[in-house]
């Protein structure tokens, strides 16, 4: 249970962000993040670091692409910290689980895209596909905050089960991406399909496709773990 501490803390964030408040406190918006809070702001600095990697390889073609690779796996460790250290210290919060979800768009749904696309996966269609996975990343993230309430929980509080594939899923095609050829995949990967009237498409692209409509599946019921 939460001790008189915990308690304590949490009304002085509540106090900090109250909106009513005419005279806020200075930075108050920064002083009431915890830990947890702090975790997940990496998790999204990591992401767009990892954009800012796709960047300068296109720009330059220099080796920042592998830290695009691995900056994005680290925003994952980010992730699953933050929502440990939340229950362990009792800080789970509405503006917790909003930046949680914001920082996975930019980790799992816009740097992935942007790696697709900075690795040659850029025809129309491949653009198209892109733009579709980034989309079900934003609906499955948006739907989840507006749903988190009624959906299942365990004793803890936990949810039981995710509607639809996770967003960080999108971490397996960022693993493909970056070991692909170390693997001897290379030939899967670049390959495409030419249809009539469209242009053509790559495998990845196609893949990226399939996660995104996973996404936004109330069919499928993934366990939490």
């Amino acid at each position: 249970m939460p001790s008189s501490k915990q308690n304590k803390r949490r009304d002085e964030q509540a106090r900090l962000l109250d909106p009513t408040d005419e005279y806020p406190v200075a930075f108050s918006m920064v002083r009431s993040f915890h830990l947890a809070d702090l975790l997940t702001l990496s998790n999204a600095a990591c992401g767009f670091l990892s954009c800012l990697a796709c960047l300068a390889h296109l720009v330059s073609l220099s080796p920042e692409l592998v830290w695009a690779s691995v900056l994005m796996p680290l925003g994952g460790m980010f992730d699953v910290l933050d929502g440990r250290v939340a229950r362990w210290r009792y800080t789970s919060s509405l503006l917790g689980q909003e930046l949680d979800s914001l920082a996975d768009l930019i980790s799992f749904g816009v740097g992935p895209a942007m790696l697709a696309f900075t690795m040659g996966y850029r025809s129309v269609l491949d653009t198209f596909l892109l733009t579709f996975f980034v989309g079900c990343a934003v609906a499955r993230l948006a739907r989840y905050n507006a749903t988190v309430a009624s959906l299942p929980k365990d004793k803890a509080g936990k949810v039981k089960y995710f509607e639809g594939t996770p967003v960080p899923t999108s971490l397996l095609l960022v693993v493909l991406l970056s070991t692909g050829g170390s693997i001897g995949l290379d030939g899967v990967l670049l390959s495409s399909a030419s249809l009539p009237l469209i242009g053509s498409v790559h495998t990845v692209s196609v893949l990226y496709g399939i996660i995104g409509a996973g996404m936004v599946s109330r069919r499928l019921r993934i366990p939490k773990m």
